[in-house]
């Protein structure tokens, strides 16, 4: 199992890693004017690298097939058909991949599930494939690399507890 692998399996259900990688600028991007695209995909190929979101990704990704093919158990498989709003599920697993990263991971994965930029959007919208999970996922990588950077950020404010906070 390696990052390409993902990256194969996240293109068979639409998702290219440039697409999160625009996320991922959009986010940084006013805390890091020298912010490249390229480096945002750098950063999104990181968080694919790490067995743990990969494993993610994989049971994510399996079970919205598995909805699209009809082969959940009732009462699982009509809760995903619908997408149903109380329906957390989706949001914990991905929280798993925004987790390694920390708490400005968590800010920007509660930003993106409700503002649903780009391709996010692309993927809740989209009525003819299951995507429950993976709009999520997709949410939880783009912030994940989002934090990655900042963490990497020199030039980033400090928030420490010893800082004015201006």
């Amino acid at each position: 199992m390696t990052e390409q692998h993902m990256v194969q399996l996240l293109q068979k259900r639409g998702v290219t890693v440039g697409a999160i990688a625009e996320i991922v600028f959009k986010l940084q991007r006013p805390y890091n004017d020298k912010l490249t695209i390229e480096e945002c995909a750098d950063s999104v190929m990181a968080v694919l690298a790490k067995r743990e979101v990969q494993y993610t990704l994989y049971t994510g990704i399996a079970l919205d097939e598995l909805a699209e093919k009809k082969q959940l158990p009732q009462p699982l498989q009509t809760i995903l058909e619908k997408d149903e709003p109380l329906y957390g599920v989706d949001e914990t697993l991905a929280l798993g991949i925004v987790h390694v990263y920390g708490m400005i991971g968590l800010t920007s994965f509660g930003f993106l599930d409700k503002e649903k930029i780009g391709i996010i959007r692309t993927l809740n919208d989209n009525k003819a494939a299951v995507h429950v999970f993976l709009d999520d996922l997709v949410c939880g990588l783009a912030a994940a690399a989002s934090a990655r950077i900042a963490h990497q950020n020199e030039n980033a404010p400090d928030y420490s507890a010893n800082a004015p906070l201006d």
